[in-house]
């Protein structure tokens, strides 16, 4: 058992998105609901929710007691609350750091701009921590971290979920047996409306490549740990949609064309990696997909549609994923335990829990987790095609180093 706080009660901590108007797949949340059913499995001790504000508690606390307690009655939502007076207070998750007992487990989930900060305190309150992707914008930030986490014998881990995805987890191990690297093409979107959850933000402290191509980027990474390099980046761009919705400039859309070099042969290869968030509306929240060429086949991957859909009355064609997260009850219990974002805050944890209780070596957790250490290839990726959007043009790997 481990205490647990979460820095962030936004709407993938707790399911209340500050737009009324943005359409959300996450309405009851991942972290929190994830927490309070690892709470009841004996996973979780104490926890603790840290915002900036502290009048939204009471609306939270009804949140949860309606949407979560009313449909799952097994479960217990009660949690402390940081900060403890109705004022904004933008640290108030120094205070709840000192409280946390020391090799607590912290989850960061604020903007992409602040991670680094928090994340340094956190691991200088010795506590583990897990941050919401991507870690930071910077390689040299990234590399602060990692040897903080090693200086301090900590886990330091990035909530890459995708990695959890049983057919994502299927492609990778299929596409590391396809010989030497070719081609790669991914995309990810979230629909326009989303922006308005994103306003605060977008645009200003981070974009859409940081957000939604972290993801894939940390996939093929993967695929080619000790097989390929990244070389150089070019990005491009489209504007002008975002704009009309939130009245300031931001990418709509952007590519990174990544330039690859194959360590055995020294081949060439490369990757185009898409996000956007300007999606018109469709029978899914996000468009999640990816093909892979190798020398020896190929791989497709849609994982947003697997064959199921549903249409009633009430609402248009569906294309449900359950896999992320199941809300559906069971005889009024929460059974979305094999969701992929579930396991990817329970495998933290459970690890969290053997760091502080056994001897295992680093390299058993860098085998099988997103950690700080094997993650470094997608921050340089998205550093440098931030770089190339800033500039407009190529951006060597090197450069970022």
């Amino acid at each position: 058992m481990i205490d647990v706080l979460v820095i962030g009660t936004g709407e993938y901590v707790t399911g209340l998105s500050p737009s009324k108007q943005a359409a959300s797949d996450k309405d009851l949340g991942v972290v929190a609901l994830t927490l309070f059913d690892l709470r009841k499995e004996g996973i979780v001790g104490n926890l603790t929710l840290c915002g900036r504000d502290g009048n939204r508690l009471e609306s939270i606390k009804r949140h949860f007691k309606n949407n979560l307690e009313g449909q799952y009655t097994d479960l217990d939502t009660f949690f402390e609350f940081y900060p403890k007076e109705q004022c904004i207070d933008e640290l108030a998750y120094r205070q709840a750091l000192k409280q946390m007992p020391p090799k607590s487990a912290v989850i960061i989930v604020t903007p992409d701009d602040t991670h680094f900060e928090i994340a340094k305190e956190t691991l200088e309150h010795e506590h583990h921590v897990l941050v919401a992707k991507p870690l930071v914008k910077t390689v040299a930030e990234h590399t602060e971290l990692i040897r903080m986490a090693k200086s301090k014998q900590l886990l330091g881990m990035v909530e890459l979920h995708k990695r959890f995805d049983p057919i994502y987890q299927d492609a990778m191990a299929r596409a590391r047996d396809l010989g030497e690297f070719s081609f790669m093409n991914s995309y990810m979107s979230q629909p326009k409306s989303q922006l308005l959850t994103f306003k605060q933000w977008a645009g200003q402290s981070s974009d859409i490549s940081y957000y939604l191509n972290s993801h894939h980027i940390d996939i093929l990474c993967t695929i080619l740990t000790g097989k390929a390099t990244p070389i150089s980046v070019y990005a491009s761009q489209s504007v002008g949609v975002g704009k009309q919705l939130i009245e300031r400039e931001l990418e709509d859309t952007i590519s990174l064309m990544v330039q690859w070099q194959n360590q055995r042969s020294f081949t060439e290869a490369h990757s185009i990696h898409t996000s956007s968030w300007i999606a018109p509306p469709s029978d899914v929240h996000s468009q999640q997909r990816f093909f892979y060429m190798g020398e020896r086949g190929e791989i497709t991957v849609d994982q947003a549609h697997r064959g199921y859909s549903v249409a009633t009355e009430e609402s248009k064609l569906l294309s449900p994923n359950p896999l992320f997260m199941r809300y559906t009850p069971q005889n009024n219990q929460f059974v979305g335990q094999s969701g992929y974002g579930y396991q990817s805050i329970k495998n933290f944890l459970v690890a969290c829990h053997q760091f502080n209780t056994t001897s295992l070596p680093v390299s058993y957790f860098e085998d099988r987790l997103p950690t700080f250490a094997n993650t470094l290839n997608v921050t340089a990726i998205l550093q440098a095609g931030r770089i190339s959007l800033d500039e407009k043009r190529v951006v060597l790997i090197e450069e970022v180093w």
